[in-house]
């Protein structure tokens, strides 16, 4: 009886590549995560500070089944150290609602979505509105030409995440400063992380006290009550207040700015947002694909036991970053992927993640989006850059890709 043929040898591993995560200019894409999409799109990679390697995933479908299967767990990452863009984890300055799996990560989510609903939306839109007209005022006072970032992009996001939280106006200067340093100081400097911690903290178990005694609709009354209640624990609270503070505010300034870069530099676009403003949420949905929101990669999972990706066995304790910038220009997915096209009719972009920790803040942050690129069409219909495309200066703040200004006139 002739004997079973022996199992065919597994392939090795790929090798492990040094992805030094360079400073890009404008919106253009990084022609590391190119290669490996269309090369090795499940690929070993390290990063300048840290340990070891980790996998890197690029294609969509791929990014998909890592972000949804809980065989991979952020959890697992905290306290290690991992290969990663920082000298300092982010997971040990903001361990939260990003840090953990379910079930208790449905636990502290299903808190912190008593705030960002349809509700608190409709809420937050008008108050946004009228920012963004006294912003514009200011800036057409000012004259022409003038920077977009610092009128509007920059204190635009931080005014509606104030609000949101529920934080006064006079004391927001504050906040803006120490959230700032949070997100940037961990590629500068352990010191000045460690410092710029302390005080986010201190900040917001301040306004939690508060909100205890004065109740209110806003998030940090949302999260003062939830803590009193024994539904999260006092340092649940101040996790979760912080991580949204911090990405809320931030975050959105650099996304809007690349998004305005974007129709700056794609005139005929914006001449039709113009003639169809309808067409307005439909465009926003595909600026968020379009732009990429992010240099390298953000929080890494760990596997916890043997999973096949992409016709690569990784292994459990294996390290595994998610590329939501090369999964979102995925040709398979994306027809004509590094086109802006306002009719797209395909797949749900990642921009926001997907699965357990797609971002809450999704909702506000399309609507701030609409607001802004809404009031500036309105107001200034000529509105041009200043100077040429080339001389628009980015910056990386942190793991954050956006304009460091936006000279306009109009």
């Amino acid at each position: 009886m002739p004997l079973d043929p022996a199992p065919a040898p597994a392939p090795p591993p790929p090798p492990v590549r040094f992805w030094p995560v360079d400073d890009l200019p404008a919106l253009d894409p990084d022609p590391f995560l190119d290669e490996v999409l269309r090369e090795e799109p499940v690929t070993r990679i390290r990063l300048a500070h840290g340990d070891g390697y980790a996998w890197l995933v690029t294609r969509y479908e791929d990014v998909r089944f890592v972000t949804s299967d809980p065989r991979f767990s952020r959890e697992e990452v905290v306290g290690r150290d991992v290969t990663t863009m920082r000298p300092v984890p982010v997971a040990s300055q903001t361990a939260g609602l990003q840090y953990i799996d379910p079930p208790r990560h449905n636990r502290l989510r299903r808190v912190v979505a008593r705030a960002f609903t349809g509700r608190s939306m409709q809420r937050l839109r008008p108050l946004a509105e009228h920012r963004a007209a006294e912003l514009l005022d200011a800036m057409e006072r000012a004259g022409a030409p003038a920077d977009l970032m610092e009128h509007l992009h920059g204190p635009f996001p931080i005014a509606v995440i104030r609000d949101f939280l529920g934080v006064d106006e006079k004391d927001w200067h504050r906040w803006a400063e120490t959230g700032e340093a949070l997100l940037s100081a961990g590629v500068e400097s352990k010191e000045r992380a460690a410092e710029a911690a302390k005080a986010t903290r201190a900040r917001i178990v301040e306004l939690l006290q508060q909100r205890r005694e004065d109740p209110r609709e806003d998030l940090a009354g949302v999260l003062a009550q939830a803590a009193a209640s024994g539904e999260i624990t006092d340092d649940e609270a101040i996790s979760l207040a912080t991580a949204i503070q911090v990405s809320g505010g931030h975050a959105v300034r650099n996304n809007s700015g690349s998004m305005m870069y974007a129709l700056l530099t794609h005139p005929g676009h914006m001449d039709r947002l113009r003639r169809e403003p309808e067409l307005l949420p439909r465009a926003v949905d595909e600026l968020f694909r379009y732009v990429p929101h992010r240099n390298g990669v953000g929080i890494p999972r760990v596997a916890t036991e043997d999973v096949e990706v992409g016709g690569q066995l990784i292994r459990a304790g294996d390290v595994v970053y998610n590329a939501y910038v090369s999964a979102n220009r995925d040709p398979d997915v994306f027809a004509d992927p590094d086109s802006l096209d306002f009719d797209r009719e395909t797949a749900a972009h990642l921009a926001f993640g997907h699965g357990p920790h797609h971002c809450l803040a999704a909702i506000m942050a399309r609507m701030e989006a609409e607001v802004m690129i809404g009031s500036v069409l309105t107001r200034f219909p000529a509105i041009r850059l200043a100077v040429p495309p080339e001389e628009v200066e980015f910056q990386r703040q942190g793991l954050i890709r956006g304009p460091r200004t936006l000279p306009v006139t109009w």
